[in-house]
């Protein structure tokens, strides 16, 4: 029996209806991969955790209100800085279980979504990753530093550093008291290697930018990593 114009349409309503429905419990399940969920460092990561950390960059209430809910033990510092070189995030981070290697120099303060992409990064990326390619837990990770009112190098645009937004990572010192840093071990060919490619990648997941010595040579010592918010919310890694 042939079925009817509206009897097909109200089929193809009811379908679409159904899959809408089923598309929002599955994401009501897994809020990691809900845009519109709020962020919760306790979940896993999913594909919209990037986009969901990058936008407390502009919107520090809210990022705040996450550090409280996960019981992360920081300090908010007052603000430093005007105009484009304002930095209003500063934030201490002295831990969070999950992430426990200590972050060196002490006293440094990135931006709150800064801060948050560094916890679940290393939660997720950096301790594992450790383990599988170096045998270690890393105890420590060194910086060059955050706040730095300047512009991009060789550039007229403002370096997301100029508010505190980015942070420079040179160095992972394992729980046997190796150290590894992309200068000396980029390309060398072992665990050592590996390990700096993985948490480089990885890192993707968590920061709107990440630069590594597969850049240019101006971060052949580091890994740059921001929050920059850009139309589209599209990030670069490299």
């Amino acid at each position: 029996m042939r079925r009817s114009p509206i009897m097909k349409n109200w089929l193809i309503a009811a379908f679409l209806i159904a899959s809408l429905f089923a598309g929002y419990r599955w994401l009501d399940r897994h809020p990691q991969h809900n845009p519109v969920a709020p962020l919760r460092l306790t979940d896993p990561t999913g594909w919209a955790t990037g986009q969901k950390i990058s936008a407390l960059a502009g919107n520090s209430d809210a990022c705040f209100a996450v550090l409280d809910s996960d019981a992360v033990d920081y300090e908010r510092l007052p603000s430093v800085g005007t105009g484009i070189c304002r930095a209003k995030q500063r934030t201490q981070v002295r831990g969070w279980p999950p992430a426990p290697a200590a972050i060196l120099p002490a006293g440094v303060a990135p931006s709150c979504a800064v801060g948050a992409g560094l916890l679940l990064w290393q939660r997720d990326v950096v301790q594992p990753m450790a383990r599988l390619h170096l045998g270690r837990s890393v105890r420590t990770i060194e910086h060059l530093g955050s706040y730095n009112c300047r512009n991009i190098r060789g550039g007229s645009r403002p370096s997301e550093h100029s508010t505190g937004n980015a942070i420079d990572i040179s160095a992972f010192v394992l729980s046997d008291g190796r150290r590894v840093t992309p200068l000396e071990h980029w390309d060398v060919p072992d665990g050592r290697s590996a390990f700096l490619r993985a948490v480089r990648d990885g890192g993707c997941d968590y920061f709107s930018t990440v630069l590594s010595p597969d850049y240019n040579d101006a971060h052949k010592d580091h890994f740059h990593l921001d929050q920059a918010q850009r139309p589209g919310g599209w990030s670069a890694c490299r």
